[in-house]
C-alpha cells in the first residue's frame, strides 16, 4: 500500500484538464465520471478517461477513476469502458455495505479475466460518504481484499453531511468523532494510510493548512482535494519534516546504544523511550521513504 499525501479530483469530461493535472504534483489523480460530469456527457467521458489513463501512466502518474454508483444503472458500462492495465483503482460512490463492495469485486473479477489481467489488480478504495458506510467501515474493509485504502468524506454540504446531519465548521468539531473513528477502523483493518476529504474552500489556504494539520495529528496520512492550489499545502503538511526525521533517527540510535549496555529503555531528549517508541519511529521513517518513491 503506497501512501497518498494528496489525491486530486479531475473531471473526466475535460481531456485538457486531465492531461495538465500531471503537473500539479498530486500523488494520485482521481479521474471523475460521477458528480463533476453532466449526465449528458458521461458516455463520451468514458473514452476520454481511458485515453487519459494511458497518457498519465506514461508520465509516471498514479491514477484511479470514480465511477457512477449502482443506483444510476451506469456502473457496468463505466467499468467496461475504462478497464485497462493502466487503471490502478476504481472508487464506487455511495457505498453502504459489504455487499456493495463485493458486487464491485465480482464485476472487476469478471472483467479482469475477460481482458487477461491478473485478478485483484484493480484496487477499490473505500470512500465513506454515508452514515451506514462510516458505521461499518471496519467490517467492509476486512471483508474485501481489494480495499487497501480508506477515505473519509467530512466536508460541507455534500453526501456525508446530509447523511450524518452535521453542520460543518472550519474548526471541525462536529466531525471530530467521525475523523477519529475512521482512523481507528482503518488501522484495525490493517490499512496504514487513511485519507480524508474535509476542506472545499478554494481561497482559504490558511484554513486548509490548519485542517490538514488536525487530520495529520489524528492519524490521517493524506487528504483528498478539489483544487490544484491545495496540492502543495497538503503535500507539505503530510510530509515529515527534516527535523522530525532526524529526531526519529537519533531516537533509534539512542536505544541501540542502550541495548549494548544491557537495557531496553533510555531517556532521550527528556522522555523515557523503549521499543514501542522506536517502532513508531521506524514506521514514520518507512512512511517518509515511501513518499520519496512516489515523488516524480
Amino acid at each position: 500500500m503506497k501512501p497518498a499525501r494528496s489525491s486530486l479530483f479531475v473531471p473526466g469530461n475535460k481531456p485538457a484538464w486531465m492531461e495538465k493535472a500531471v503537473k500539479y504534483g498530486a500523488d494520485v489523480l482521481i479521474l471523475d465520471l460521477e458528480d463533476s460530469v453532466p449526465n449528458q456527457e458521461k458516455v463520451a467521458a468514458r473514452a476520454m478517461v481511458k485515453e487519459a489513463l494511458g497518457f498519465l501512466r506514461k508520465q509516471g502518474q498514479d491514477c484511479g477513476v470514480r465511477i457512477n454508483g449502482f443506483a444510476t444503472g451506469m456502473t457496468l458500462d463505466d467499468l467496461e469502458s475504462i478497464i485497462c492495465p493502466e487503471l490502478d483503482s476504481v472508487s464506487l460512490p455511495k457505498v453502504e455495505t459489504v455487499d456493495d463492495m463485493k458486487q464491485l469485486d465480482t464485476l472487476l473479477t469478471h472483467l479482469e479475466k475477460r481482458y487477461d489481467m491478473e485478478v485483484g489488480t484493480i484496487k477499490t478504495p473505500l470512500g465513506l460518504e454515508t452514515a451506514k458506510a462510516m458505521y461499518s467501515a471496519y467490517n467492509i474493509a476486512v471483508a474485501c481484499s481489494r480495499v487497501t485504502d480508506i477515505g473519509l468524506a467530512a466536508g460541507p454540504g455534500g453526501d456525508a453531511s446530509r447523511s450524518v446531519g452535521y453542520i460543518w465548521t472550519k474548526d471541525g468539531r462536529e466531525t471530530l468523532y467521525l475523523r477519529s473513528k475512521i482512523v481507528l477502523d482503518a488501522r484495525a483493518a490493517g490499512i496504514q494510510y487513511p485519507t480524508i476529504s474535509s476542506w472545499l474552500d478554494i481561497k482559504d489556504l490558511e484554513g486548509l493548512e490548519r485542517d490538514a494539520r488536525l487530520n495529520r495529528q489524528l492519524g490521517y496520512r493524506g487528504q483528498t482535494v478539489m483544487h490544484p492550489s491545495h496540492v502543495p499545502i497538503v503535500n507539505e503538511v503530510f510530509t515529515p519534516t527534516a527535523d522530525e526525521l532526524e529526531y526519529f533517527k537519533k531516537m533509534i540510535k539512542a536505544l541501540e546504544e542502550a541495548e549494548k549496555k544491557g537495557t531496553a529503555a533510555v531517556v532521550y531528549e527528556g522522555d523515557m523511550i523503549d521499543y514501542a517508541m522506536v517502532k513508531t519511529a521506524r514506521e514514520m521513517l518507512e512512511f517518509a521513504e515511501s513518499i520519496v518513491k512516489v515523488e516524480r
